[in-house]
């Protein structure tokens, strides 16, 4: 090891050693931290097992994060290394589906935008990609954690309270605390063009 050569730095390159070979790239991607902390970042090398990035940020090795492309979806990762201003990223496998309980009611396939607020947040669109009267899946920006409390508001309707039952990357399912009249179900519905 040189004279002024950190055991970062050292580690980084053993690092570097055992992984797949990776073809260069220029995508400018962002990543999600825990607590919802997003940074912009440039991937600048790409494998089936993990990218190689420049980031403003620091990062910890080990420290887990979603890594997103906009247009190409999410990817849980973990920082293999990080020296100056550029970091090694290695992808997790993915898992297989949750199993989720028995729902109550079939829920409806649509596409429509809402407006989603966390207890003490501002709220923010996001996309419903089903829905119930008991619950619906969204896709959303920041990860939510199970059991995390949120307010679903329909353009017309109250806002619902509903409680995170499951996440699966930026996708969660929304269980509401009290099921939506069939009769206003209906209505929601039509005028979301489902």
């Amino acid at each position: 090891m040189g004279v002024g050569q950190s055991s970062a730095a050292a580690t980084a390159e053993s690092e570097r050693i055992d992984r797949q070979e990776r073809r260069p790239v220029r995508l400018r991607a962002y990543i999600a931290r825990p607590g919802g902390m997003t940074s912009d970042i440039l991937i600048l090398d790409l494998s089936y097992d993990g990218c190689g990035i420049d980031t403003a940020v620091e990062l910890e090795p080990g420290e887990a994060i979603n890594l997103s492309v906009v247009g190409r979806g999410a990817i849980a990762a973990h920082v293999r290394w990080y020296s100056n201003g550029k970091a090694g990223l290695v992808f997790e496998p993915e898992k297989a589906p949750k199993q989720h309980w028995p729902r109550r009611s079939e829920r409806v396939s649509l596409s429509a935008e809402v407006l989603l607020r966390r207890p003490g947040q501002s709220p923010y669109q996001i996309r419903v990609t089903d829905l119930s009267p008991e619950g619906c899946k969204v896709d959303l920006v920041q990860r939510p954690s199970e059991g995390e409390r949120m307010l679903l508001k329909f353009d017309g309707l109250e806002a619902i309270e509903a409680e995170v039952c499951w996440v699966e990357g930026f996708v969660a399912g929304l269980q509401f605390d009290k099921p939506i009249h069939p009769a206003v179900f209906d209505l929601l519905l039509h005028r979301l063009g489902a």
